[in-house]
This record gives C-alpha cells, sequence and structure tokens, in this order.
C-alpha cells in the first residue's frame, strides 16, 4: 500500500509500540487481525551498550510476515550508532529502526529521551542522520505536536528529520504536556502528508474505524497507528481495513471475545512462562469484556483472582454458567 525505505507495508494499520504491551507474543497475537507494521517495546540504548539482560530480551524475536522493527530512546547520537551495531550482530532479522522521540513519561523525558528531544530539532536530525550511517535498513521515528502548547514545532523537527534522510515518521497529534489526555488535535495537522516527502503514520484515540478514517482523511496519512484501542479488541484492526476496503464492519460477539482472551494468554504463558505471563496478562485479560453486559465482576475477577491459565478458564466458565444460556 506504500513503500517504507525497501519495505513494502502491505496495509494502513500500524501495531504502536506500547511499553509492558508489545512483546514478542503480544506482536504475533496483534499480527493476524491484519497488522501491516509493527515495533519492539522501547529499547534503551544505553541498556544495550552496557548489557542488560531484560534490554536484550526485547530485541531477541523470530522473523515474521510483518515487517518489525526496533524503537530505541537515548540521546546521543554515537550511542544509538553503538545500540544499531549491537541490534545488528545480536538479530540480524531487524527489519528497520525507530527512534522515540514522542514519548513523554517523565521517566524517559527527564534524561533528555523521548519528547524532550522535540526542544532541540537539530538533534533529531543528528540521531536519525547517525543511524543511517550506521545501517541499510529504513529508519523513522515517532514525534508528537511540540513539547506545549507554546512551542508547537513537529514542522520544524519533520524538516530536520527529512534532511537527515529518514525513511517514515509517525505523529501523535498531542503534546507532551498533553499527555495522553484530552482530544487529540488532528486539525493541526490537517493535509500534513501533503507538505512532507517521506510517508506518514497518524496516532491517537483511535478506538473505531471511524476514528481511523478521519484521522487519515483529515491529515492524508499513508496509515494510522493503533494503541490502547486494541488492547482487548483486537477486531478494531480487521475493521479499520475492513472499511478501508469497502467490506462489512462486524462487532465482536461474546464467544468470540472468550476464544481470543484464552489464546492471547496462552501465547504469553508460552512466551513468559505461566507465573509471569499470566500476571502479565492480567491488565490485558479484562479488557477484552468490556462492554458486554453483566461483566463488571468478571473483570475484576480475571484482574484479580488470576494466578495460573487454569484459574482464567475457570473464571469466565463459571461467569458463561451464571450469565448465558
Amino acid at each position: 500500500m506504500f513503500k517504507f525505505g525497501n519495505i513494502d507495508v502491505k496495509g494502513k494499520v500500524v501495531l504502536a509500540p506500547m511499553a509492558g504491551y508489545t512483546f514478542t507474543s503480544y506482536r504475533e497475537f496483534m499480527n493476524k487481525f491484519g497488522v501491516a507494521l509493527c515495533y519492539t517495546e522501547m529499547v534503551s540504548v544505553m541498556g544495550l551498550i552496557y548489557g542488560n539482560d531484560e534490554t536484550f530480551s526485547y530485541i531477541k524475536f523470530p522473523k515474521s510476515d510483518v515487517p518489525t522493527g526496533v524503537q530505541l530512546f537515548g540521546v546521543e547520537p554515537d550511542t544509538f550508532v553503538k545500540a544499531v551495531g549491537i541490534c545488528e550482530e545480536f538479530n540480524p532479522i531487524i527489519d528497520f529502526y525507530d527512534v522515540n522521540m514522542g514519548c513523554p513519561v517523565d521517566k524517559v523525558t527527564k534524561t533528555g529521551a523521548g519528547s524532550s528531544l522535540l526542544k532541540n530539532p537539530k538533534l533529531c536530525g543528528d540521531i536519525i542522520r547517525a543511524i543511517k550511517s550506521a545501517t541499510n535498513k529504513p529508519v523513522s521515528a515517532k514525534i508528537r505536536l511540540g513539547w506545549d502548547n507554546k512551542s508547537i514545532n513537529y514542522l520544524e523537527v519533520i524538516e530536520e528529520l527529512e534532511k537527515a534522510g529518514i525513511d517514515m515518521i509517525a505523529i501523535h497529534a498531542r503534546t507532551t504536556k498533553d499527555l495522553y489526555i484530552g482530544t487529540p488535535r488532528y486539525e493541526l495537522i490537517r493535509d500534513l502528508r501533503n507538505k512532507m516527502h517521506v510517508p506518514l503514520v497518524v496516532s491517537g484515540n483511535i478506538y473505531t474505524p471511524e476514528d481511523a478514517i478521519k484521522a487519515m482523511e483529515i491529515t492524508g496519512a499513508d496509515a494510522v497507528m493503533v494503541a490502547r484501542g486494541a488492547v482487548g479488541n483486537p477486531r478494531l484492526i480487521t475493521n479499520i481495513n475492513n472499511i478501508i476496503n469497502n467490506k462489512d464492519i462486524e462487532a465482536p460477539c461474546l464467544q468470540e471475545q472468550i476464544r481470543y482472551c484464552k489464546e492471547l494468554a496462552k501465547m504469553i504463558c508460552d512466551d513468559k512462562g505461566e507465573y509471569m505471563g499470566i500476571r502479565i496478562f492480567r491488565a490485558m485479560g479484562s479488557k477484552f469484556f468490556n462492554g458486554f453486559p453483566n461483566c463488571k465482576a468478571l473483570k475484576q475477577r480475571i484482574t484479580t483472582e488470576t494466578y495460573s491459565y487454569d484459574d482464567l478458564e475457570m473464571i469466565i466458565d463459571e461467569y458463561l454458567m451464571e450469565y448465558t444460556d
């Protein structure tokens, strides 16, 4: 559907990088619903340089039919070069690299990384230039509108990124100070794609297929990035693709959501071991039942009483016995 460096992206729905979510098994589960491009969780360049085992676990993954990029965060261009060199040697099947210039969380921004980089557009360009010197794979970045309402400078940042040779840009339509609160301001980036020379992906509050279409129509973007809206609602990705391709939208039914819930839990447990996997899964699991009647107690039990995969099955079975025929 569009070209990102040497990658043919065969769709218009991108799975956002999300800390604590987009590990290997979650990506594999979500990709089956029509994801065209996906990313790892945020990977610290310094964690790679210092040989941190947990950091290395983020970049250890098998080849996928869906192009998969490593999202790096850091500050100094030379550390990105070292980190990319480590990635290339450790996992040569990585498809592309992305630089996190959009994370608004204080523990990231206070180090100068994430969306703090937006305060220095030239540095943003220097980082991309450095990475491009270290790999022949495509390089992208995820940015925001700016640091706050007084410093909305995304056009200046984009200019520097494009001069540095970036291959794609994703933009979240909020400032750093907005965090994830309020309505994304897509009107501020109306027709942005027409002002750019590389593919554009847009992000922010994509909870329905209509949200996705509206965001792409306003901005002219090549694709839309789905994050929290698809947690527990993987069919959102399918339905966005369906509406783009003039196909019918199908709302998930309860039995389907139960199947998806169990499937994801099993995949995470297989990936991370049952003890850790089921604890990671709890927060995701309850979201599969958002909007269904009589599910408040079910969601609470999944969050607080699930210590094994068998517990999950028992809790769901008890719910079905009580509330369905």
